[in-house]
């Protein structure tokens, strides 16, 4: 992982390493509560979790970032001040990197700017919710892969299109394939709803969650029975 995109976990492990944990270097506050009451692993988390407030506050993270259990396993959810910029499959070490490559250095993880989407999501996947209401940074996108995701987000929830579909809803009836490679590079999969999309027939096609994951997630929505 890059340097500057370091888990708040890795951060602290170097603390420690560095010799906060054997006590003796005063006591740590979080909102003027002393943190070593509960042992001295808490001054040194306490001490981090003081610097991202304070970077938080600053305006010093470019992206946050936090780890969502869901039924279908952890997602990896990423927000700029923009809006949403990716979702990830499981614990993705490699994501962090990317995101610092091509959006910032300055990736962070930080619940709280989550918090709405998370909530969402746990809606979602309650069966109560079928349509995401959040601002997307669709910034990793780009030309026509951007203008078939824009396009892929009015399919509505309990639907499906198939790759023509889109391609003919984008004024490009050949592009099919095209379709297929913008498919596969969304960034921001289960929001921007890709699971949406089957082959012409009705063949499950690929999906970057694994294919048992499309089809719970069509299932879930009733778009997909049996």
């Amino acid at each position: 992982m890059n340097d500057d995109a370091r888990t708040t976990d890795d951060i602290v492990s170097r603390l420690r390493q560095a010799g906060y944990d054997t006590g003796g270097h005063g006591a740590a506050s979080v909102n003027g509560r002393a943190a070593d009451a509960a042992g001295p692993g808490a001054e040194v988390d306490a001490l981090v979790a003081a610097a991202l407030a304070r970077a938080d506050a600053d305006d010093l993270v470019d992206v946050a970032w936090v780890v969502e259990d869901t039924p279908i396993g952890p997602l990896t959810l990423a927000a700029t001040p923009d809006g949403l910029v990716r979702v990830g499959f499981g614990h993705e070490d490699d994501l962090l990197s990317q995101l610092a490559v091509a959006v910032s250095p300055r990736v962070v993880r930080l619940p709280a700017r989550l918090d709405d989407l998370r909530r969402q999501l746990d809606e979602y996947f309650a069966g109560r919710r079928r349509h995401f209401d959040v601002a997307l940074d669709r910034r990793l996108s780009h030309g026509y892969r951007r203008a078939v995701l824009e396009e892929l987000s009015r399919v509505p929830f309990g639907e499906t299109v198939s790759y023509k579909d889109l391609a003919e809803r984008t004024g490009k009836p050949k592009a099919s394939r095209a379709v297929g490679t913008a498919m596969a590079t969304n960034p921001i999969p289960i929001v921007v709803p890709c699971h949406r999309v089957l082959r012409t027939g009705g063949a499950l096609g690929g999906y970057g969650g694994g294919l048992d994951t499309k089809v719970w997630l069509l299932r879930h929505e009733g778009a997909l029975l049996g």
